[in-house]
């Protein structure tokens, strides 16, 4: 694991973060939020919010997947969205859902202002992100697809969005 030349998890938490704020909104899979963990650790995301019924750590079924990632990742459990969604717009953060919706923005075509603060809000697997969380948001984006299924697994699409993030504010700095 040297040769990789990761950090140690005392580096990691002094590194600097990217100003992106990822949200869970009732999550089932134990699986799932550990994923994101994980993708949260490798793109150095500002922290995690866990809302509404989303299951929080510890528990062995998200280390499972988190690999270590809850120690590292900064995350807050919030028993509604809205509270989370209030408390970061108070604190100067756009908020987006990533959900299918008409005028959603595509994620490739998705700006970043430089001195953005950025909270991005992952829905239910079965139902995404709940009309009433929409309707706080600045926006939504949505990511763009070509098949018969026009949806992703959570931790896909957390993946491909903080992939992008990560891309488009790195360029930056």
């Amino acid at each position: 694991m040297d040769e990789l030349g990761r950090l140690s998890m005392e580096e990691f938490k002094s590194t600097k973060k990217l100003p992106i704020t990822v949200i869970l909104e009732d999550i089932r899979s134990m699986h799932n939020v550990g994923s994101v963990f994980r993708t949260s650790d490798a793109f150095l995301v500002e922290q995690l919010l866990l809302c509404g019924f989303t299951p929080n750590p510890p528990h062995r079924d998200i280390h499972k997947t988190a690999l270590g990632a809850t120690e590292t990742v900064a995350w807050k459990a919030y028993e509604n969205t809205a509270i989370a969604i209030n408390t970061l717009k108070s604190e100067g953060y756009q908020v987006y859902a990533i959900e299918q919706v008409h005028n959603s923005i595509e994620l490739q075509n998705f700006n970043i202002a430089n001195d953005a603060k950025v909270a991005i809000i992952f829905g239910n697997e079965a139902d995404g992100v709940k009309e009433e969380t929409i309707a706080m948001t600045d926006g939504c984006i949505e990511i763009p697809q070509a098949g018969s299924k026009h949806s992703f697994n959570i931790s896909v699409a957390a993946g491909i969005v903080l992939w992008e993030f990560f891309k488009k504010m790195n360029l930056k700095s």
